[in-house]
């Protein structure tokens, strides 16, 4: 056996994603997992914000979420959200998670209703990552 260590390696990712996905399916019998995007555009077709994420089953994961500086405090992220939650109803989630590091937003996803479940120190600067929850169901 040989380990290899270096950067990125799309091989491997493929690879590892196509038997996880296999793996977590046939654990859970969840065979939905689909990406999620909601793009934001101003007049002239520039991206002034976006969102990035999945489903699976009944979850959502909100990876990304950005806000150019010109827009921000403007409602656009909040717009985002709401869209991204919109669309995970729409396919059946129930709940959604979220992580923001401590010197970016978590407090606007717990102005948005989301709740921490944890942190993880670490991060670079003294900073933590912050994880969060929110129920999708009424």
């Amino acid at each position: 056996m040989r380990l290899t260590t270096g950067g990125e390696d799309k091989d491997l990712a493929g690879l590892l994603d196509e038997a996880l996905t296999a793996f977590n399916a046939e654990a859970t019998g969840a065979h939905d997992g689909e990406e999620l995007s909601v793009r934001a555009e101003d007049g002239d077709g520039a991206v002034v914000g976006g969102l990035t994420g999945w489903t699976w089953g009944d979850s959502c994961e909100v990876h990304m979420l950005w806000v150019r500086e010109d827009r921000r405090g403007s409602g656009l992220g909040t717009r985002l959200m709401r869209a991204a939650e919109a669309e995970a109803r729409r396919r059946g989630c129930r709940h959604m998670a979220v992580s923001s590091y401590t010197f970016q937003a978590p407090g606007f996803y717990e102005k948005l209703g989301y709740t921490v479940t944890g942190r993880t120190p670490g991060v670079p600067g003294g900073h933590e990552d912050v994880h969060l929850y929110r129920s999708l169901e009424p």
